[in-house]
């Protein structure tokens, strides 16, 4: 065999090596930030479940304030919509940003609704409202940890995607950056403080 064929042969494995590696790291990476978008579905469904039941017990004592009430609901609604958009494409573009909006607004309409309540003292002494308050916080801690794992796994992969020279695998094979999930207004990017005591 020709010395020459030998080395263009050793050459050839040693690139589609590298391509094979490069696509499955590409690969996993994708996998882990859909995984850790999961993660997040998983807290904001929870989430989402536990303010009907808030806005049930507040009705009863804010009479007064069926607008508030109503925005509380009807934000958690196009929340749902949108998680249920950004689960279906983790990571694109319109799907995320879409989520960031509804998710905002959902922020702003529950700091609302317990500035309101505030001034209702049967209500802050209300068992049940103040379990739910308390389980919604926590969840807001969850949610915090959940989106932060996320976007690590969102950058891992963006560079995995940008930096030559993945960029050449991430291009013939249409691994397109995933957009991390951000906190649209300044007072969302800390969890809803809820207090009743």
């Amino acid at each position: 065999m020709d010395m020459g064929l030998i080395i263009v042969l050793v050459a050839g494995a040693v690139v589609l090596f590298w391509a094979v590696t490069t696509y499955n790291r590409l690969v996993v990476a994708r996998n882990a930030f859909g995984n850790a978008f999961a993660q997040i579905d998983v807290q904001l469904t929870r989430r989402y479940e536990l303010i009907p039941n808030l806005v049930s017990i507040a009705k009863e004592y804010l009479r007064h304030e069926r607008d508030t009430l109503e925005a509380v609901i009807q934000a958690r609604n196009q929340a749902v919509a949108g998680l249920k958009a950004a689960a279906a494409a983790p990571g694109a573009l319109a799907a995320m940003t879409s989520l960031e909006g509804a998710e905002a607004a959902l922020s702003g309409a529950l700091g609302r609704l317990f500035a309101v309540a505030e001034a209702y003292p049967d209500l802050k002494a209300n068992q049940t409202m103040a379990q739910l308050s308390e389980e919604l916080t926590s969840t807001e801690n969850r949610v915090a940890f959940a989106r932060q794992a996320y976007n690590d796994a969102v950058l891992n992969y963006n560079n995995l995607c940008e930096m030559f020279p993945g960029s050449v695998i991430a291009g013939l094979f249409r691994f397109m950056t995933a957009k991390m999930l951000e906190v649209a207004t300044p007072e969302a990017r800390n969890p809803i403080k809820v207090s009743f005591s």
